[in-house]
């Protein structure tokens, strides 16, 4: 397995122990956490575990079903940063309350998803009659 696939899937995990750290200590005590935390504990386990999980085995995985290399190791590597990036600076908008920063978190990690979408696209796409 490609060592940034291995980095998005330990990503997840500890985005996931992350968020479900933040939602038991704010069901706790509601106070302890600044900012919005609902929303902070959501993206935390959406967009870094679930999302983040699905990166590192779709770029593993989907290569392989299609019988052909990953389009761009190199695009892949990008979406990795900027993925992870986006999420915290999301994160730190919200602790702040200031939505101009979740905004640029935001188009961060739209645009993470967006070079994976051409990547695997471009990795899996049809190249013929009988897809040879």
């Amino acid at each position: 397995m490609h060592p940034r696939n291995r980095l998005f899937i330990l990503a997840a995990l500890i985005y996931s122990l992350l968020g479900g750290l933040v939602g038991l200590l704010w069901l706790a005590h509601p106070g302890l956490i600044p900012g919005n935390v609902p929303r902070i504990h959501g993206h935390l386990m959406l967009l870094g575990f679930i999302t983040m999980m699905i990166y590192g085995v779709g770029l593993h995985v989907l290569p392989r079903f299609s019988g052909r290399p990953l389009y761009s190791e190199r695009l892949a590597n990008v979406q990795l940063y900027v993925a992870n990036l986006g999420l915290w600076i999301m994160v730190a908008g919200w602790l702040l309350w200031h939505n101009p920063t979740v905004s640029v978190g935001g188009l961060l990690t739209w645009s993470a998803m967006g070079l994976f979408a051409v990547n695997i696209a471009l990795t899996v796409r049809h190249y013929g009659p009988k897809g040879a």
